[in-house]
Formats: structure tokens, sequence, C-alpha cells
């Protein structure tokens, strides 16, 4: 039995081995790619950037990355906008298994483990900064950061000084939650995420920071839409009046 046990270990890690083989060279791939298109946006930027009305214009006109992301949603702009807001991304499997990754650092130094909450509350409770709203449609989050360190900090910065903002050694992220009013009862969820660093030190790491690690980050905005979207069309179903009954 012990030598049945040991080949069944042995077949899985085996098994293990071969599969992240074969994951290893498209994710050499991405990076070198990423990396090599790194600073280079298309202009227009595909999806809305730069569009009327993006408040994120005023916070990071320039910018070397910019995603965007967004989907249509079967509900109105309130409703999806607060669904937004309230989103917790720690309802989806492949997002809580990102963040435990990102986490082990910080529970490896004994940091305390904080209780789920919202996007939003989560950010803000971090260092972030709420730079920008329009109620019901739209939110600009900004900060500060050093995301190529182990230990990661946000600092926030007033909004009337974050565009200025040069200070040596950051990087500046300014993302959005918007709602986009399709009609009385459909709309557009979307969210966009930009990032500017401060000098060519600090261009080189976040750079080769994005190419290693914009996987996990571009998997966790992708699985933001389909949260906000389910939430949204459920809060307006459950708004709807029950069907007469004859």
């Amino acid at each position: 039995m012990g030598h049945l046990r040991r080949d069944r270990t042995n077949s899985a890690l085996k098994g293990l081995a071969g599969a992240l083989a074969l994951l290893a060279a498209p994710y050499a791939a991405y990076v070198a790619t990423t990396w090599y298109r790194y600073g280079r946006i298309p202009a227009p930027m595909s999806g809305s950037g730069g569009r009327a009305g993006s408040l994120i214009e005023r916070f990071l006109p320039t910018y070397e990355v910019a995603e965007c992301h967004e989907i249509d949603v079967a509900a109105p702009a309130e409703l999806t906008m607060t669904a937004a807001r309230e989103m917790d991304l720690h309802r989806s499997h492949m997002v809580h298994a990102v963040f435990a990754i990102r986490t082990v650092p910080s529970r490896l130094r004994g940091a305390p483990l904080r209780e789920p909450a919202s996007l939003l509350e989560e950010t803000l409770a971090l260092g972030w900064r709420i730079l920008a709203e329009v109620p019901d449609r739209q939110i600009v989050v900004g900060a500060v950061t050093q995301p190529w360190r182990a230990d990661v900090e946000f600092r926030g910065v007033d909004p009337d000084a974050f565009a200025r903002f040069a200070e040596p050694g950051y990087a500046k992220i300014v993302w959005t939650l918007e709602a986009i009013p399709l009609g009385p009862t459909a709309s557009r969820f979307r969210t966009e995420t930009r990032v500017s660093t401060t000098d060519p030190r600090s261009r080189a790491l976040f750079r080769r920071y994005w190419a290693a690690l914009s996987p996990g980050i571009l998997l966790i905005r992708r699985q933001s839409l389909k949260l906000v979207k389910a939430d949204a069309e459920r809060r307006y179903h459950a708004s709807l009046p029950e069907p007469a009954i004859h």
C-alpha cells in the first residue's frame, strides 16, 4: 500500500509539473509582449477612454497603462452604480484565490486579516482616496504607491493636487466605477484604470511589475463586471411588482 500511495503521489506531482510547464511558455510570451507594449497607448484608446464627461481625464490625462472593461446590464444605471459601490470581490472564488496569494507576505509577517468588505470600502481603508464623484453615475478613486515593493502602501492625495503630483519614486494610479444609462431599464457598467509614473526609475520598476503581475489584476477587473451585472439585475428584478394573479 505504501508503494501504491507513493506512486500515486509521484504521478500527481508529475501531472502538476507538466501542467505548470505547459503554462510557462504562454506566460513567458505574455510577459515579454506586455513589457514590449508598455506605454504604447493607441490613440484614440480602445473603448471610450478620453470621451467627454469622463472624470478620469481631469486627474490623469497622460498615462503609461490604461485598461478599460465594460459590460451591458439589464438594470437602470442607479441600481448598477449601487451594485458597483457595494461589490464584494471575495464572492468570486477566482478573485479570492488571487487575493490569498497576494497577501501571503503580509500574513507571514503576522499582519491581521481584513474582514471581507466591498471593493470601495477595502480600497479606502488601505489609503486610497475618492477624487471625484457624480452620484449614481461615476466615481474616481486614486492613490500614489510603489506596487513593486513587498509591503505596498497606498497614499491618498488631495484631488486638487493629484494631477500635479510629481514626487520621484511613485506610480500614480486612478480607477473608475461608472454606470452609463442606456435607457430606463438598461445601462453599461464600465471600469477604467490608468497608471503614470513620476520618474524613469519608477517607470522601469512598474513596467517590470506590470508585465509580470497584470494577469491577476486583469482577472479581477473582468470578474468585477460579472459580479456587478448579476447583482444589479438581481436588484432590479426584485424591485419589480409581483404579477397580478387572476
